[in-house]
C-alpha cells in the first residue's frame, strides 16, 4: 500500500513543478521508515531548483543516529517534541519514551549545526508547572519553543478535554514572570504559530492555538499519505488518490 521511494520522490516533483517550495516529511516519526536516507537525498537535490526548504519533525528518539545524514542532505531545521525534561513526567507522557536518548539527540543536532525548534504541547495535569523552566533551558541553548493546545483527536486512552488548557491563559501566566514582545514581522517558516520574544531570556516563544484562534483560513499546507492520499485539510475526508494515478 505504501509508496516506493521513487514514488515519493516522483510526487514530490510534480508538487515542485507546479510551484510548491517547501517539503516536510512527517509520520509519527519519519526517520525510522526504511529507505529514508536516500529519500532525503533525493529530494535535496531540489534544493535550489525551485524546492526553498527541506524540513521534518522528529520525537528525537533516532536524531543521534541521523542527525549529521540530515545536515549532509540539505535539511537546515527540524522540529522536535518535547513535553517534559521530567524523565518520568516524559516517559508517562509519550508511553514509552527515554528522555536522555532523546536530549542526547538533540545535543548530536545542534553539533552538526541544524536549527531546532520545539514543540511543547500544553497539558493540565502533566507539564502546565515546568513550562517555565523547559523555555528557560531551551533558549539558553539557541532553540525556539513552540507551545500548542491539545486536539481532541484520535484514541489516547483518556479524555484529552480533562487536559486541554487555553494558551492566551498560559501567556498572561508567563506574562507575569517575563517580558513578552509581540513580534511584528511575518515569519514565513512559523506557519500558524505566532511568536512573541522573551526579553528576559533572549529567545521566541510561539503560540498554536486551533481552539482559541482557529487558523484555517490562513492554512497553506497540502498533505500527501505515506499511501499517497493528497488531502487539502486533515479535518476533512475529501482527498485525491495519487497513487492510483502514479501506477495507471
Amino acid at each position: 500500500e505504501l509508496l516506493s521511494i521513487e514514488e515519493l520522490d516522483q510526487v514530490a516533483r510534480a508538487f515542485i513543478l507546479r510551484g510548491v517550495s517547501k517539503i516536510r516529511i512527517t509520520g509519527g516519526e519519519p526517520l525510522v521508515r526504511k529507505g529514508m536516507p536516500e529519500l532525503l537525498q533525493r529530494l535535496g537535490a531540489y534544493l535550489g531548483n525551485g524546492l526553498h526548504e527541506l524540513t521534518l519533525p522528529t520525537n528525537g528518539t533516532q536524531l543521534e543516529q541521523h542527525a549529521q545524514m540530515l545536515s549532509e542532505n540539505g535539511v537546515q531545521r527540524i522540529t522536535v517534541s518535547l513535553d517534559s525534561l521530567n524523565a518520568s513526567t516524559f516517559e508517562r507522557v509519550t508511553r514509552r519514551g527515554k528522555l536522555d536518548q532523546v536530549l542526547r539527540g538533540l545535543e548530536a543536532a545542534l553539533d552538526v549545526g541544524l536549527k531546532i525548534k520545539l514543540n511543547t504541547v500544553a497539558l493540565k495535569h502533566e507539564n502546565l508547572h515546568e513550562l517555565p523552566s523547559l523555555i528557560e533551558w531551551a533558549h539558553s541553548k539557541g532553540v525556539d519553543v513552540t507551545l500548542l493546545e491539545v486536539m481532541p483527536l484520535g484514541e489516547t486512552g483518556e479524555a484529552r478535554v480533562d487536559q486541554y488548557v487555553p494558551l492566551p491563559m498560559v501567556r498572561d501566566q508567563l506574562a507575569e514572570q517575563w517580558t513578552l514582545t509581540q513580534e511584528d514581522r511575518v515569519d514565513p517558516n512559523a506557519g500558524p504559530s505566532r511568536y512573541t520574544r522573551i526579553e528576559e531570556t533572549g529567545g521566541r516563544l510561539g503560540f498554536i492555538t486551533p481552539l482559541t484562534n482557529n487558523f484555517c483560513a490562513g492554512c497553506n499546507r497540502v498533505r500527501v499519505t505515506c499511501t499517497g492520499r493528497s488531502y487539502m485539510c486533515v479535518g476533512l475526508d475529501d482527498l485525491i488518490d495519487l497513487r492510483a494515478a502514479l501506477r495507471e
